[in-house]
């Protein structure tokens, strides 16, 4: 079995794997990782691999209780991912970006593909089917948008998210609503359509947080999977153990 974990900006996603299927996944807060991951242990007793990736800090104490129940995989810019990496700053590139590329590479070869990864913020990443990673766009997610909204004027309001009654707002309430919400839909379907533009048979992959939400409102045909990230750190585990 294997243990993939992956600490976000605010949030740390993990999940069990049994070859390529998921035996169970949770979410849950920074502070509340060593209790929970020692539970996953407990409970899973057949553990004998994990894989880590990071983009936000952890503590010390995580990755030694990862080393005393496992042989510890941290991904790093320096791992040997399954594409080239054509970004003019690799080593600025976050290891969550480079991650999803790999999933992406792995389980759509021969295709061009770009991963949308929605949550605190909205990445976007293509690899050609050359499977060269040529870079992408990062964008504030919906929670930074209302909050932005908040913190930067005087009068509004600081909302969460909730589809919008309509496109157009009759109210201040429904007015950022569908600012935030169409906004980002009308970003998506708009990059979709300029990719397809220049890149035929092109793959759309929609994963993160808000994933779900927006597969219901966006028109265009993408594959949606909120547990992209993870299931990318599962074959990209494999990859590097096949290619020692």
């Amino acid at each position: 079995m294997l243990l993939t974990v992956d600490v976000g900006n605010t949030r740390i996603k993990v999940a069990v794997f049994e070859k390529d299927s998921i035996l169970m996944h949770a979410v849950f807060l920074k502070d509340e990782a060593e209790k929970k991951i020692e539970n996953i242990f407990k409970n899973f007793s057949g553990i004998t691999f994990s894989v880590f990736s990071s983009v936000g800090k952890l503590d010390e104490s995580v990755l030694n209780l990862l080393r005393r129940h496992s042989n510890l995989n941290i991904i790093s810019s320096e791992t040997h991912f399954p594409f080239q990496n054509k970004y003019e700053t690799p080593k600025t590139l976050g290891v969550d970006r480079m991650v999803l590329a790999s999933g992406a590479t792995l389980l759509f070869p021969e295709q061009h593909r770009l991963i949308i990864d929605a949550g605190t913020c909205i990445t976007y990443d293509f690899v050609d089917a050359q499977n060269n990673y040529l870079g992408g766009a990062i964008s504030p997610g919906f929670r930074l948008r209302y909050e932005s909204l908040h913190n930067y004027t005087a009068k509004l309001p600081l909302l969460t998210l909730e589809q919008p009654e309509g496109f157009i707002g009759n109210s201040t309430k429904e007015s950022i609503h569908s600012g935030v919400v169409n906004g980002i839909v009308n970003e998506i379907e708009g990059f979709i359509e300029r990719y397809r533009q220049e890149y035929q048979h092109l793959t759309v992959i929609l994963t993160g947080g808000d994933a779900e939400f927006l597969a219901k409102n966006i028109k265009s045909t993408i594959f949606a999977n909120s547990n992209f990230l993870l299931e990318s750190l599962n074959h990209l585990h494999n990859y590097i153990s096949d290619n020692d």
